[in-house]
């Protein structure tokens, strides 16, 4: 199983919730305001980029990559806290 960060800058119209409603259905966690992690498996960070922008606006940015080692300080949390959306 992989674990993703995506990262969005919504620009004008800011509508987050379709967002937010599909991360919830990943069991994502929230890391910092615009950056979510969650876990999946037989997919691509291409592939992830591509689902999700169906739920942003066509002016709005968004990235997702897979993480492999990461750090953090002073966040909302961690992907360490996926384990107990499991």
């Amino acid at each position: 199983m992989a674990t993703y960060f995506l990262t969005y800058d919504l620009r004008k119209s800011r509508n987050y919730q379709p967002l937010y409603d599909e991360l919830k259905k990943f069991n994502a966690v929230r890391i910092l305001e615009s950056t979510w992690s969650f876990e999946r498996i037989n997919t691509s960070a291409s592939g992830l980029r591509d689902y999700f922008k169906r739920f942003i606006d066509s002016d709005d940015g968004l990235m997702v990559s897979e993480v492999t080692n990461w750090a953090s300080y002073n966040t909302l949390g961690t992907p360490n806290d996926l384990k107990s959306h499991a």
